[in-house]
């Protein structure tokens, strides 16, 4: 079965006044969605709590996460680098029927990594440090006696996207296939959660027949 969202859109405003709690403001009504489909969990079993929301307007898609786990690694501090090996969230979208995808994979201090091309990694490329400086990232991270907490909000303005035409009108009128992840490749308890099943003998997200849909309001 697939899983599929309807996305709203929210007038986001003033971009000088963007920032975590005005951001976390405007997405408050939004239904969350969770991030808790342990794919290969008999090798994995740690889960992590992990969640998402998202929205959009005339300029953007707004991504929320929020996760609390036992540990938060946050290494890399540069777009790049291995970002996947943090405590990392990752969103998948294709704009034309899963030919093509972009990946998205940040880490709790904003460092992060985009890419784009096909599923064959020979035809993958990179975004560069500052096509990547275009998303606007904001998080908190809080630690009490029961673990760690962190949140995450992007906003992600459609010039981001560097390979296709995204528009408003187009996310409304195309379908959009879209997965999100939650990972962390090097951690004490590495762990890979997806929003949508993947049916793969081994850990892998780059597996766009698996996405799900994104219906834009």
């Amino acid at each position: 079965m697939t899983n599929s969202i309807i996305v709203p859109s929210i007038d986001f405003g003033n971009e000088d006044l963007k920032g975590y709690q005005s951001l976390n403001k405007l997405l408050s009504a939004i239904a969350w969605n969770d991030i808790a489909i342990a794919n290969w969990n008999h090798d994995y079993p740690y889960a992590p709590k992990a969640k998402f929301r998202i929205a959009y307007d005339q300029q953007a898609i707004v991504i929320q996460y929020k996760i609390e786990e036992e540990v938060i690694k946050a290494h890399y501090y540069m777009h790049n680098d291995n970002i996947w090996e943090d405590s990392c969230v990752e969103f998948f979208i294709s704009f034309d029927n899963r030919k093509h995808y972009y990946n998205f994979e940040f880490n709790p201090i904003g460092a992060g990594l985009i890419g784009y091309g096909t599923s064959i990694k020979a035809e993958r490329s990179r975004l560069t440090r500052q096509q990547i400086d275009q998303v606007e990232v904001f998080t908190c991270i809080e630690r009490n006696n029961l673990g760690t907490q962190w949140s995450l909000i992007q906003y992600i303005p459609y010039s981001a996207f560097s390979y296709s035409q995204v528009t408003y009108a187009f996310l409304k009128e195309n379908p959009i296939f879209a997965n999100f992840y939650k990972c962390g490749d090097h951690l004490p308890k590495p762990h890979f959660l997806s929003w949508n099943k993947i049916n793969h003998p081994t850990p892998n997200f780059h597996l766009p027949e698996f996405f799900g849909e994104l219906f834009f309001e």
